[in-house]
């Protein structure tokens, strides 16, 4: 709309509906907008890389050799009759996606600050955005997952058919707590900090290197306060033969947890949108 201060020079104030009533209108309106981020996301990902899109797959690689070495060699955790380099691999990619994820999710609004005081869009699309690259780097990396199962010929059952609801809740989970510690990080900057170790101690916490089975029955329903725990356990129900079944309860209340999660994230996202540009 345009103003007229005292000088009678016409300014132009971009502004978004105060009322929110066509705020998920708005999200269809600027997709273009998505798909630009999205896809900068992607160049800026593997541009002027050596082995570009390589890095996809030697990240979880690498990681794969560390954890089987440290667990299935050191350790000697049981892998229930599963090749060791398979169970962690089989976890990683979900892992990774979250991991990967909610780092750049995390971060996106920073990134992004100058586009954010000069424009107005809905502000949930930043974050959201950073998904599509680590979607692109999760279906690289299952190639690997199905050269190491022809090298030990162990091949999926007809339970993989359901990998796409446990990547869902993968997803799902990954968006709900991009949007709460993104916006976090807009007004309090040192949650850039956070961000890393929450990561790093997750790995540690979640069945990446291990077998959920390994922890005690005791323990194992809370254990899936973690969401990450029944979407890793979900991924290898659905990819490999394991002689477990699948903890129903615990992918359940997992389930809820990433609902809460989503439903947290998503509220205190909106909560706070309005603020951004002032603040950042």
């Amino acid at each position: 709309m345009e103003k007229k201060d005292n000088t009678n020079v016409k300014m132009t104030v971009i502004e978004a509906n105060k009322s929110g009533k066509y705020y998920w209108r708005d999200l269809w309106t600027y997709r273009e907008l998505f798909i630009f981020l999205a896809w900068r996301d992607i160049l800026v990902r593997y541009k002027q890389t050596i082995i570009g899109v390589a890095w996809s797959i030697l990240r979880p690689v690498i990681t794969m050799i560390v954890l089987t070495v440290i667990f299935g060699k050191l350790a000697g955790l049981p892998s229930e009759n599963i090749p060791y380099p398979i169970l962690v691999y089989s976890a990683l990619l979900p892992w990774n996606f979250f991991a990967n994820s909610f780092s750049e999710g995390s971060n996106s609004l920073i990134a992004n600050s100058n586009m954010l005081s000069k424009i107005y869009f809905p502000r949930i699309i930043v974050p959201t955005s950073t998904i599509v690259v680590n979607i692109l780097d999760t279906a690289i990396a299952f190639l690997i997952l199905f050269v190491l199962m022809i090298y030990y010929n162990y091949f999926p059952t007809m339970n993989i058919v359901f990998m796409p609801l446990f990547f869902i809740i993968a997803l799902v989970t990954t968006l709900g707590a991009s949007y709460f510690i993104s916006a976090l990080n807009v007004k309090y900057r040192d949650f850039r900090f956070v961000v890393p170790f929450i990561v790093q101690f997750g790995l540690y916490i979640s069945p990446v290197g291990f077998a959920s089975t390994n922890i005690p029955e005791n323990f194992r329903l809370l254990y899936y306060l973690n969401p990450m725990a029944g979407v890793i356990d979900g991924f290898r129900w659905s990819l490999l033969r394991t002689d477990q079944e699948l903890f129903i309860p615990g992918i359940a209340l997992a389930i809820l947890m990433s609902l809460v999660i989503f439903t947290i994230g998503l509220s205190y996202f909106r909560k706070t949108e309005k603020e951004f540009a002032d603040v950042i």
